[in-house]
């Protein structure tokens, strides 16, 4: 049976900077958004904003939707309340856009026709203020089938991903949670730790420029999401801090040994590099 994802009302539970942006570029597409929100603050400024059709506190409000995409934070995504699951329309198509796909497929993985995916997009801002148009255009929509993820339902948010301008991409969980601790969830911590490094010279809040604003943008991000990024992906985490310290004590003995040549050809293999990663 074809699913009428786009005949019917889509749901979005959460409308931060994901679930905020995802409802804006749907309801551009003349699609029907249905948004489900925590605090009553939170539906009011959402509606003032035309970020949903319908925004509500009241799970009620996603009756009748065949597509609910789940914009909540990790640890209430992986511990959902039970009036959002009561409210869950039976035979929707449910998928999530969190930044850590094994716990998430360990939750929701039996749950009929969920699909675990994540937009890979982002600003430093969050909260209902912070959705955007085109906030997904040409940017990575991962999803982690299993093998018992019904095949429809992937066809489904694959369309969603689509509709959004975002490039599809599958991979197993565990490839995807240890890519985006590399990528992501690493340089969190990375740029945390640079903002209290420079944070001991004063002089340094004077001179910084945009070299330090880019490197250490997301060090400076939401306390909250960076603490359950650690969390929920702590295993890949380490191991890419450790990657991180072996390649930061090379270039530390490199400078401390004045092998400069040395020193040159690490910096000659991150330029070349970093084109691959944009």
């Amino acid at each position: 049976m074809t699913i009428p994802w786009r005949e019917r009302p889509i749901g979005v539970v959460g409308l931060g900077l994901i679930g905020g942006s995802l409802a804006l570029d749907l309801r551009a597409q003349g699609l029907a958004v249905r948004a489900l929100v925590h605090r009553q603050a939170t539906a009011e400024r959402a509606r003032q904003r035309g970020l949903a059709d319908q925004v509500s506190t009241d799970p009620a409000v996603l009756a009748d939707c065949a597509l609910v995409v789940l914009a909540l934070p990790l640890d209430r995504l992986l511990e959902p309340s039970s009036e959002l699951l009561a409210a869950l329309p039976a035979g929707a198509v449910v998928t999530d856009v969190g930044s850590v796909k094994g716990p998430v497929l360990d939750r929701w993985g039996p749950w009929p026709r969920f699909v675990a995916s994540h937009p890979m997009a982002g600003t430093a801002q969050a909260g209902v203020e912070a959705g955007l148009t085109g906030l997904f255009a040409g940017r990575p929509w991962v999803a982690t089938p299993t093998d018992a993820t019904d095949p429809e339902a992937l066809a489904v948010v694959r369309g969603l991903a689509e509709a959004v301008d975002a490039r599809w991409v599958e991979c197993p969980a565990a490839d995807h949670d240890q890519a985006v601790a590399l990528i992501s969830h690493l340089p969190v911590l990375l740029g945390a730790a640079l903002i209290e490094a420079a944070g001991q010279a004063p002089l340094a809040r004077a001179l910084a420029s945009s070299g330090f604003a880019d490197t250490s943008r997301v060090g400076g991000g939401n306390p909250e999401l960076g603490t359950l990024m650690a969390r929920y992906n702590r295993e890949a985490l380490l191991e890419a801090l450790a990657r991180y310290r072996t390649s930061l004590e090379d270039l530390e003995q490199r400078v401390r040994g004045g092998d400069w040549p040395g020193l040159a050809q690490r910096l000659s293999q991150a330029q070349a590099q970093r084109p691959e990663f944009l």
